[in-house]
């Protein structure tokens, strides 16, 4: 089976390499970006601007090949790969919960970016607390580093 996407847009953001970014969208708080909606999909952007956060999903550009036990940016020890948010993935997708500040003509200007700029976009969701955010969650190993995450910023170990 083959499975092929196009993108819908492109993210653009303040970091131009993928070393000395940060890790997670918490730890870019304030960080600004916008996404420019290619034309064909603009008219998909209707009643958007009624969230104040949305789910991007996009293609990690820059990465090749994976590793089914990475170490991660929190941690020293080798972790399954299913168990981590490293970028180098079979399907190099990724996913971010962003702040949406507004719309214009098709650009939406956003907040809390983590992402590379120039990264494709496959697709935009609304988030929806009552749907998005479970009552009991368990984080596995992410408990004893999640609080790092702000300071933390990545290296070139997924290059």
């Amino acid at each position: 089976m083959n499975i092929e996407y196009s993108p819908i847009g492109t993210i653009h953001s303040p970091f131009a390499k993928p070393t000395d970014m940060p890790i997670q969208p918490t730890g870019a708080l304030g960080v600004q970006g916008t996404i420019e909606v290619l034309e064909a999909f603009r008219e998909g952007l209707k009643d958007l601007d009624g969230f104040s956060h949305l789910i991007l999903l996009y293609h990690f550009h820059h990465s090749r090949g994976f590793d089914l036990q990475p170490v991660p940016f929190l941690d020293r020890e080798p972790r399954g790969l299913f168990a981590t948010r490293a970028p180098k993935r079979p399907n190099s997708i990724g996913l971010s919960i962003v702040q949406l500040d507004k719309i214009e003509s098709g650009l939406l200007y956003i907040t809390n970016v983590d992402i590379l700029d120039g990264t494709p976009l496959l697709d935009i969701k609304p988030y929806v607390p009552a749907f998005d955010t479970p009552k009991e969650v368990r984080s596995g190993w992410f408990e004893n580093v999640a609080s790092a995450v702000s300071d933390h910023r990545s290296d070139d170990r997924f290059q």
